[in-house]
């Protein structure tokens, strides 16, 4: 005689709930992401303009930076650069720094104007201010990402691409601030990212 047996998954709030499955006994596993883009919760934002790289590593200004103004959490899951003036063989790299909650990190952020929209349809949201050439504190850079090389000159290059998948959340009051690195200031790019905004009953951050 065969058993039955029912499954339980406990939350994050630690609280138990039922593990779909089909009538035929598969269970149903989605993507977190698509669930949170299908919420409303996805989110891009990208600066319109090309900044200078940088020769050495990041210290107290940054190309973009990003604060959360909210009380949700923003999980963070890419962040992009956009070569659009380089030189022959041009080559860059993506610089990360998370400053941590407090907003002590920034200058008075500002909210430039930037393209941003939703990954599910939604109209224009304006949660996290988009700080472009900030003042911030040096809470330490990191590279991210492979870096890229561009075999034109002086028109739009390559696409350099930091896959945090999540890697990097942040709570509110605590930002991000995205740079680039290459072996020439010609070497001009753009900066973006793609984020989640979730709120902290679904995502809570210890």
């Amino acid at each position: 005689m065969g058993m039955a047996f029912k499954l339980r998954a406990i939350n994050q709030s630690g609280d138990e709930g039922d593990v779909e499955m089909s009538d035929g006994g598969a269970l149903s596993i989605i993507d977190i992401k698509r669930i949170w883009t299908a919420k409303g919760y996805g989110w891009q934002a990208m600066a319109t303009s090309a900044v200078a790289s940088l020769i050495v590593r990041p210290t107290t200004t940054a190309i973009v930076s990003f604060y959360n103004n909210t009380s949700k959490n923003f999980v963070i899951d890419r962040v992009f650069a956009h070569n659009l003036v380089s030189i022959a063989d041009g080559q860059m790299g993506i610089w990360l720094c998370v400053h941590p909650v407090g907003a002590i990190a920034f200058d008075t952020p500002t909210n430039d104007i930037t393209p941003r929209n939703s990954t599910s349809g939604q109209v224009a949201g304006t949660e996290g201010l988009f700080d472009i050439e900030a003042t911030v504190v040096d809470d330490g850079w990191f590279p991210w990402g492979k870096n890229t090389t561009s075999v034109t000159t002086t028109v739009p290059g390559s696409l350099a691409e930091a896959l945090v998948n999540g890697e990097i959340v942040l709570p509110p009051t605590a930002g991000l601030s995205m740079s680039a690195v290459s072996q020439t200031a010609v070497v001009t790019v753009t900066m973006g990212l793609h984020y989640y905004s979730v709120p902290v009953g679904e995502l809570a951050v210890n």
